[in-house]
């Protein structure tokens, strides 16, 4: 059975760039992956959210090819932006890594990360599975 991203017609459509639910298959293999932040391997920060932001789904990347999935493998995430910053910045950043890929997703301002130069973090779930973009 491949993941399916739902969106039942009786909840309102996404209202931004996920689905409602996503039905992971019995025995599928889960992925954690660590909120990620917009450090470079060689420890630089970028001043940008947005070059932030691209560092950030870039990780993620990085991430899901060490475990051989890809990013419509993801089924869930969690994205926290320091309030005030250009959430829109965050949002093309996951466009350009993610493309029409939908999951799960929760977005939340928040007053500050543990370092103040950071200002965005995202956090993954993925799954080793067939993606199916089945509605129920």
């Amino acid at each position: 059975m491949p993941l399916t991203f739902s969106n039942p017609p009786d909840v309102h459509p996404p209202l931004g760039l996920y689905s409602h639910t996503v039905r992971v298959p019995e025995g599928a293999e889960l992925l954690f992956i660590s909120g990620q932040l917009g450090v470079r391997a060689d420890g630089r920060t970028p001043e940008s959210i947005g070059e932030q932001a691209d560092q950030v789904f870039g990780n993620i990347v990085t991430l899901l090819r060490a475990h051989h999935l890809e990013t419509t493998d993801i089924i869930k995430l969690t994205t926290f932006m320091v309030a005030g910053q250009d959430g829109d910045a965050v949002r093309a950043a996951r466009i350009k890594h993610l493309g029409s890929h939908r999951p799960a997703s929760t977005a939340i301002f928040v007053s500050q990360l543990v370092d103040p130069s950071w200002f965005v973090e995202v956090e993954a779930i993925a799954c080793k599975g067939k993606s199916s973009t089945e509605l129920i």
